[in-house]
């Protein structure tokens, strides 16, 4: 017993050396600089310029992302619908339960770090045959035992001390891998928000056609009334009847296809959080149930690294990449492992099986002489390994960039489309009265009275599409910019739960 315990005091204190001395071979892993940018667009197109107003908002350079910035579109159906997503979305609950797993790994792994111990007990009771014996002095027949049992107690330890920090290098790899899934559900999260505010805001817009379609229908209707009245008292011929009523039945044939859309939109909202389609959410959204916010937030270009989850996803992988490349440079050196058994074996009939203690101390040295380059070559893919997430995180990064200079041109265009449709939207609202009008006072020109319907129907839904448009690139915005993740609590605490 004295042998076993200084052999693992001494195993212990040869792991505390190693891992206090933090040598590990292999590059350190560093993160990757800030992109030295100052503005996500170029000069010509300054983010907020004052002359160019974002849809109507204010652009605040700096200025903090809300985690729940749905808020700021002060839709109370969408918050409700947001809540209950984000508790019962199925997507969601599968990415927090990766992280769980990726955790429970992660401090699977440092287990390596330590000594293994381990406890055994065989028991086994045979009979056997026992030839018969005399006694001399009193002439007696005796067999002996004919049944005997043996106990052998053995607890044994192995340690292998982590020399070159081919362990420390897969805790590492571990490590990334938590914060990599971490980001996975961050990104999940978002892209959940997001696309509930999208989805309500794609079924405003097509409540907003089908309302515009619906008077255009109105319109066509009354128009029609008045052609039959100037057709029974001979002032047109039939073909013109004829003509306004084909124009208001491919009206009325538009309307099934935005009512299918319709519900579609219905269905994905149910889909989103958590329901069937036969239990669709209560709130129903028109484009008056949202409000622009009165400013829009935008981060420093240089800081959208450490927000957006995707680029943090791609850092996270490229940790666990450069961590490989010390563990496949460990495998090559020179392995050792300690081992030490101490055990008693016990028996009934001693001649037969000895009875008394037993131990062992003993070490193992390996050091691989040829493999005909197979670590060598792990190594070198290790090494490309790294250099394939390296490109591939910089890719990304651009493509961030590219999506926030997308969405801020879009909403620099949003004020001026949103100004465009409104005024031919009232312009051929007036001309279609103007020619109502006058073909009430039998001044008829019915192609004319065509092509100004067909003209206010196209202007009236350009209106609601733009309209539509200003909120969905607002929602984008807040998207692009990563959502605000890191001022949530819950968030911080996973970025280091695999640490402790």
């Amino acid at each position: 017993m004295i042998v076993i315990e200084r052999t693992y005091r001494l195993a212990s204190r040869a792991s505390a050396l190693f891992l206090l001395s933090g040598c590990a071979v292999g590059p350190d892993f560093h993160t990757p600089a800030m992109p030295n940018v100052s503005s996500f667009l170029p000069a010509a197109y300054a983010d907020g310029a004052a002359s160019d107003p974002i849809a109507g908002m204010r652009l605040v350079n700096g200025a903090e992302i809300p985690p729940q910035w749905w808020e700021l579109l002060r839709s109370e159906g969408l918050n409700l619908l947001v809540r209950d997503a984000i508790t019962h979305n199925a997507d969601l609950t599968a990415a927090e339960a990766a992280v769980r797993v990726a955790r429970a790994n992660a401090l699977a792994q440092r287990g390596a770090l330590f000594p293994t111990v381990d406890a055994t007990l065989d028991a086994s009771r045979q009979k056997i045959a026992v030839a018969p014996t005399v006694d001399p002095t009193s002439g007696e027949i005796s067999t002996g035992p004919s049944r005997y049992g043996v106990v052998t107690r053995q607890v044994s330890v192995s340690f292998a001390p982590d020399l070159w920090g081919g362990t420390r290098r897969q805790i590492e790899t571990a490590d990334a891998e938590v914060d990599s899934t971490a980001f996975q559900r961050e990104g999940v999260y978002l892209t959940l928000a997001s696309n509930v505010a999208l989805a309500a805001i794609e079924e405003a817009r097509i409540r907003g056609q089908i309302d515009a379609t619906n008077r255009v229908i109105s319109l066509q209707t009354q128009l029609l009334s008045i052609l039959r009245r100037q057709f029974e008292i001979g002032h047109i011929a039939l073909s013109d009847v004829m003509t306004q009523e084909t124009a208001l039945a491919q009206s009325r044939l538009s309307l099934p296809p935005l009512e299918q859309d319709l519900a579609k939109q219905r269905h994905l909202l149910a889909f989103l959080s958590g329901r069937f389609p036969n239990e669709p959410p209560s709130p129903t959204f028109r484009l008056t149930s949202f409000r622009l916010p009165r400013s829009l937030p935008l981060s420093v270009p240089g800081n959208l690294v450490r927000q957006r989850p995707d680029v943090r996803t791609a850092e996270a992988s490229l940790h666990g990449a450069n961590a490989q490349i010390g563990a496949a440079i460990a495998d090559r050196l020179p392995q050792i492992t300690l081992t030490a058994n101490l055990g008693r074996t016990s028996s009934n009939v001693p001649e037969l099986s000895p009875t008394g203690a037993m131990w062992l101390v003993g070490s193992h040295l390996a050091q691989k002489v040829f493999d005909a380059g197979t670590l060598a070559y792990k190594q070198r893919a290790a090494e490309e390994a790294a250099n394939q997430s390296l490109a591939q995180y910089r890719s990304i990064v651009l493509a961030a960039f590219q999506n926030v200079a997308d969405v801020l041109s879009a909403l620099q265009s949003d004020a001026r489309a949103i100004a465009a449709a409104t005024t031919a939207e009232h312009s051929a609202r007036q001309n279609v009265q103007l020619i109502q009008r006058q073909l009430e006072q039998g001044l008829v020109n019915v192609p004319i009275l065509i092509e100004a319907q067909r003209a206010y129907l196209d202007t009236a839904t350009a209106l609601v599409d733009a309209r539509a448009s200003r909120f969905a690139d607002t929602v984008a915005l807040f998207q692009a910019l990563g959502g605000g993740w890191w001022n949530r609590r819950d968030a911080k605490v996973d970025s280091i739960a695999a640490r402790f």
